[in-house]
């Protein structure tokens, strides 16, 4: 019997399997994600299931590029040809996104958004906007590998100030579909996203635009 890939162990897997070297702080851990998803998430797939490789791939991938400092160390993806993009835009590839940030590439240009964000300030802001976690989840998996297109689900409690906008206590959600390009041994090769940041961002600042809040 094939060993089960690391990148497809799940999340806790790949962050006890890496060197204490690799992480840009310390080991990330996942203590609210198990308590809270279980009972917020919309849908539940079985172990095993293509739905259930897909989001915790993703998991991953996200882990990985929040955390690890040096792409060379990813495993979720093929780093030297990974390559991504939001809405049709430019694409950044594995080495971007370690060094602009994840959420400057996946958000990029928002009125609701400050344009300035370093790597770290960028995930401040979320974690502050979101102090109990921001999960995600698959919802649907429309086509199977190579060609992976999928639906998804980012949501959290926005009950922490997001750039001077004071919180609600409300659950803000967003949705969106990728479709991600794997290799045979199913690491990520591309990955294309297609959601309305705006309309996310938007519900944090009351439609009114970051750059008003400047300065506060």
């Amino acid at each position: 019997m094939n060993e089960t890939p690391l990148w497809l162990q799940g999340r806790d897997a790949v962050v006890a399997a890496a060197d204490p070297s690799v992480w840009r702080d310390k080991a990330p851990g996942y203590d609210k994600s198990h308590e809270v998803m279980p009972q917020q998430r919309t849908h539940h797939f079985d172990t095993g299931s293509l739905e259930a490789i897909v989001e915790s791939l993703v998991q991953v991938f996200e882990m990985e590029v929040s955390h690890k400092k040096d792409p060379a160390t990813w495993v979720s993806m093929v780093t030297e040809r990974f390559r991504t993009n939001v809405n049709g835009g430019g694409w950044a590839s594995a080495q971007d996104i370690a060094d602009i940030g994840s959420y400057n590439i996946l958000i990029g240009d928002s009125a609701f958004y400050r344009k300035d964000e370093s790597f770290e300030s960028s995930h401040d802001v979320f974690h502050q906007a979101f102090p109990q976690g921001f999960f995600w989840e698959v919802l649907e998996v429309i086509s199977p590998p190579p060609v992976v297109t999928f639906k998804w689900r980012h949501w959290g409690a926005f009950e922490g100030e997001y750039n001077g906008f004071a919180p609600n206590g409300e659950t803000i959600e967003m949705f969106g579909v990728s479709i991600a390009k794997v290799s045979e041994d199913l690491r990520l090769l591309e990955v294309e996203h297609y959601y309305d940041p705006n309309s996310f961002l938007g519900s944090m600042t009351g439609g009114c635009p970051v750059a008003h809040g400047e300065g506060k």
